[in-house]
């Protein structure tokens, strides 16, 4: 298939005009890393599906989404690929270049169980059960950053894997039920970090950053409202990624932030424009397209990788879903990115061209777009030092 088109970026549109009234008036300037990941194997071939691909049709009789330009159809992004309806709210992004799709990615040495798939891509190193470290800890080890409380945060009930290692850092099922260990939680709990991070602010980025420090404090910022019309709605993961927001917003020095969302191994009745996986899909281009509403001018120092441990069959099984796969699709959003394509080497549906006769063959090592992230977010130059055994090819998305 012939490299996908960029779009031209169109004046006015996308989080660039939704406001900077709150860029450089809350706190400390500096680049965020955000990870989304979605759990289960979510099913690119539904999310990004290939409707320029004669077999894409053929492979999926019942779950194939209608062509773009008829009722409940996809979205065309150029001559190949087409974007899911539920995640249309997301087009403004697309349109002015700050979204880009990798298609076709994954780990090396491909394994179809959620337990080890997820752990190779929380350890960075595939096929390798002993690390003890999260690719994400030993990038944060290595980076330069502020001396704060809020460096490093998941919000989600435990520390995923990606985080552990000598590098500290806080997990939160959302600021307003945050604890610290021995028990104290809500406000209080708040309030011992945030004296941290208001001290480091005194020591190491003078009064200025002190400043929006305490108008954040004051605020309590568990309640700090969207900015620029941002509506994020009830999701749970609408819920977290306006958390991390607020943590940007604030200027508390947040430089790592992940969190994840469950419900993509559609193995039975995965739906098209409708049902179980485009309802999933509406929760996360919402949050998404609020998140960077939100942020306005920050949203330049702002990357966010969308990812999941595996794909899903090319062929739908006999209960209206897909079974666990290889290659799915990653999105790639905020400052930084050449968007506005989809790339990855992806190689058709063929049988001829899929892995094992059954599976969307790879097209990019998920770590690429990782190492991408991490290099323009937290400026490493070593990628060996994150994944150790990998080289860096050419940019991905830039």
């Amino acid at each position: 298939f012939p490299p996908s088109a960029r779009a031209r970026p169109a004046r006015g549109t996308g989080p660039g005009c939704f406001g900077r009234a709150l860029a450089g008036a809350e706190g400390a300037s500096g680049k965020t890393l955000v990870r989304v990941f979605l759990r289960g194997g979510a099913d690119g071939l539904s999310i990004v599906p290939p409707v320029g691909d004669p077999a894409y049709r053929a492979a999926r009789p019942t779950l194939a989404l209608a062509p773009p330009g008829k009722e409940g159809g996809a979205i065309r992004l150029d001559d190949v690929f087409a974007l899911h309806p539920a995640l249309s709210p997301l087009l403004p992004l697309w349109t002015e270049g700050t979204l880009g799709i990798v298609h076709a990615a994954a780990l090396p040495g491909a394994t179809r169980s959620h337990f080890d798939a997820q752990d190779f891509c929380e350890s960075g190193t595939p096929g390798r059960k002993s690390t003890a470290d999260g690719w994400l800890n030993r990038a944060v080890q290595r980076a330069t950053g502020p001396d704060g409380a809020f460096r490093v945060v998941a919000v989600q009930p435990t520390l995923p894997r990606m985080l552990v290692g000598d590098a500290p850092a806080v997990a939160m099922s959302s600021l307003g039920q945050f604890r610290l260990p021995g028990g104290a939680g809500g406000s209080s709990a708040f309030d011992a970090l945030y004296a941290q991070a208001v001290d480091t602010a005194l020591r190491t980025t003078g009064m200025e950053t002190f400043e929006a420090l305490r108008e954040a404090g004051s605020a309590k910022l568990a309640q700090l409202s969207p900015a620029n019309g941002a509506e994020y709605g009830n999701a749970p993961i609408a819920r977290r990624l306006q958390d991390v927001a607020r943590l940007i917003r604030s200027g508390v020095g947040l430089q790592v932030a992940v969190t994840d969302m469950g419900g993509w191994d559609t193995h039975v009745g995965e739906g098209t424009e409708k049902g179980q996986l485009a309802s999933r899909l509406a929760e996360l281009g919402g949050a998404l397209a609020a998140f960077a509403r939100d942020l306005g001018g920050r949203w330049a120092d702002t990357r966010v990788v969308v990812m999941t441990e595996f794909g899903r069959t090319a062929r739908e099984n006999g209960n209206r879903g897909t079974d666990h796969g290889t290659a799915s699709v990653m999105l790639v959003l905020g400052g930084g990115v050449r968007g506005g394509r989809v790339v990855g080497g992806y190689r058709g549906l063929a049988r001829s061209e899929l892995f094992e006769e059954r599976d969307l063959a790879i097209g990019t090592d998920v770590r690429s777009v990782l190492w991408e992230a991490v290099r323009g977010q937290l400026a490493l130059r070593d990628a060996s030092t994150v994944f150790p055994g990998f080289s860096a090819g050419s940019p991905v998305l830039g």
